[in-house]
């Protein structure tokens, strides 16, 4: 039986995750490898969302920087980045319902990080819907 779109959102958050600390610590990696990894079967969803958010990232920062109050996207811990980048990442280009989005990314947020992260992910796709 294949994954939820809720696993599978996991799955891209904790892929998001390892590509920022390879990043970070300088170690070389190839995408699909990690996606590899991380995933036991091809999906597209994962690899839309992991090539998306990784393509779109300094968008995605710009967007989530302008959204955030008094912060920076580099503030927040590792997960709350990737949970937010996803997310910003999905509302901005995928045709995901907003609502469907926004609970998605709360749920990770509540499950990987603190309740103020989670408040401020929750302010920014709140914020960005809005616009719309």
């Amino acid at each position: 039986m294949g994954l939820t779109r809720s696993e599978l959102r996991e799955k891209v958050m904790t892929i998001l995750y390892q590509i920022e600390l390879y990043t970070k610590n300088k170690i070389e990696y190839n995408i699909d490898d990690v996606i590899k990894e991380n995933l036991e079967i091809e999906n597209e969803f994962v690899k839309d969302m992991v090539y998306g958010t990784t393509t779109y990232m300094n968008d995605i920062d710009e967007i989530a920087n302008n959204n955030l109050t008094d912060w920076t996207i580099d503030r927040l811990d590792s997960m709350g980045r990737a949970i937010l980048r996803m997310s910003i990442f999905e509302l901005k280009y995928m045709d995901t319902p907003d609502l469907v989005v926004i609970n998605e990314a709360i749920e990770l947020a509540k499950k990987y990080s603190d309740d103020s992260v989670r408040k401020m992910i929750n302010a920014v796709l709140d914020k960005l819907i809005n616009e719309k």
